[in-house]
């Protein structure tokens, strides 16, 4: 029996009139035939020619350029970067779009995963839906806030720097990153070559003049002499453990936030935005209301940014525990918090640490998980310890709606949501949930 061929559509050329935006930084259209269509580089509203880059005749979906606009939107502007477009450099979505644009579209993507995923209107999640940008990027269009402070170039067979094309593993050679913060342009990554290797990633802290470069050799490449057009550290990436190691300088770079320093390692989480860190720090202490005496968690805790600001206000009779996963985020969690000696930081996976602290109850949660959520099983036991307030720090729409449904199952609700620009040009938006206990009539 023979199997029959798949055609694929890829190169397939449609003219179709864009509708909404979706999660992940496209816009849904259906062809005459009713079928749909994830396209990039297009504004609700628009009539586009759609051009497909992945799909066959089989797929459910395909996924397509905007590469010919036949009626543009009135949000739509010139992108400023010469390297965004069509088959371009992946890294930003919505460089098309106005600015005050993009943080609509990205609200529209919040309240789409708040209804489909959690059942909450925007009302009922305690948000006004706006996208809030961060202090000093609320620029005119044409203008690109340069808010990068971490940049992770690829590298090409010949040793030239670029950033990788959507969806794929070829590298777009760039001469300049316009979101990337002056501290990494000013490196000048792009100007050398870099052979034998497969990454460099650039670190510019906004805390300090740190400056830091992560080198990710090809297998038997011998690192390079890194001269750099200002001071840096060096790091490799062993091929061998993936562990980080220290060339030379130091093997951590200092950040500010919350009127503390703290000390990142490589490979330690520490927010992009120049302002985030302080901004999410707000948001979670603003919602939670700390008192003196409170015991709370920080889960998912990194280098210990949300730890230390409720240790700072629980003060001597409150205490805190902080779980996170990175060995070397541990410890530099322990270095940061060390003038607090009731916080405590275990390392581990939070849904094995957890079950094993013995932990009954709490006053105050804070969680910031990684891209895919929490999940029911954490979320489960985190209502089951009582907290008066859970403040819920998110990089996606749908986990988080996801997870806020689980946690409604177990009797918390939204109290408050705000969402932040902290991604600007790209698709990526953060969002801050507080959270409380439904009350019980009487």
């Amino acid at each position: 029996m023979q199997n029959t061929p798949v055609t694929s559509l890829v190169g397939a050329e449609y003219e179709v009139e864009v509708g909404p935006v979706a999660h992940g930084g496209h816009c849904i259209a259906r062809t005459d035939a009713g079928r749909v269509l994830f396209v990039r580089h297009a504004l609700p509203g628009e009539r586009i020619v759609a051009r497909v880059t992945e799909g066959e005749e089989t797929s459910r979906f395909l996924r397509a350029d905007a590469v010919t606009i036949l009626e543009a939107s009135k949000d739509r502007v010139e992108a400023p970067c010469p390297f965004a477009g069509p088959g371009k450099c992946g890294g930003c979505d919505w460089q098309h779009a106005k600015p005050g644009a993009q943080r609509r579209l990205k609200g529209e993507v919040i309240a789409e995963q708040l209804l489909r995923l959690a059942g909450l209107t925007p009302e009922e999640a305690g948000w006004d839906g706006t996208v809030m940008p961060a202090e000093g990027d609320k620029l005119p269009a044409g203008e690109v806030p340069q808010w990068r402070t971490r940049v992770q170039y690829a590298v090409d067979a010949e040793g030239h720097a670029g950033l990788r094309k959507h969806r794929s593993h070829e590298v777009e050679i760039i001469d300049h990153c316009m979101i990337a913060a002056e501290g990494v342009s000013e490196l000048g990554i792009e100007k050398r070559t870099w052979e034998g290797m497969a990454s460099v990633e650039a670190i510019a802290a906004s805390g300090s003049n740190d400056r830091q470069v992560i080198l990710t050799p090809r297998p038997g490449a011998r690192l390079p002499l890194v001269e750099l057009d200002k001071p840096v550290s060096v790091m490799r990436v062993d091929e061998k453990d993936g562990g980080v190691h220290r060339v030379h300088g130091r093997a951590f770079v200092r950040e500010r936030a919350d009127e503390r320093t703290h000390r990142v390692g490589s490979g330690g989480f520490w927010q992009v935005h120049p302002k985030a860190a302080d901004t999410l720090m707000k948001a979670v202490m603003q919602g939670l209301l700390p008192r003196k005496g409170d015991t709370a968690l920080d889960l998912y805790c990194g280098v210990g940014l949300f730890a230390g600001a409720l240790a700072d206000r629980v003060g001597d009779q409150g205490a805190v525990l902080g779980i996170e996963s990175g060995k070397r985020a541990v410890e530099d969690a322990r270095h940061n918090l060390a003038g607090f000696p009731r916080v405590r930081i275990e390392q581990g996976k939070v849904e094995s640490v957890l079950p094993r602290t013995g932990i009954t109850e709490v006053d105050l949660i804070v969680l910031d998980p990684p891209r895919a959520g929490a999940g029911k099983q954490t979320v489960h036991h985190l209502a089951s310890l009582g907290a008066r307030r859970i403040a819920y720090v998110a990089c996606d729409p749908a986990a988080l709606a996801r997870d806020l449904s689980y946690f409604a199952d177990r009797g918390y609700k939204v109290r408050t949501l705000r969402a932040f620009d902290l991604f600007p040009m790209t698709h990526h938006v953060e969002c801050v949930a507080i959270l409380e206990p439904v009350k019980k009539d009487a």
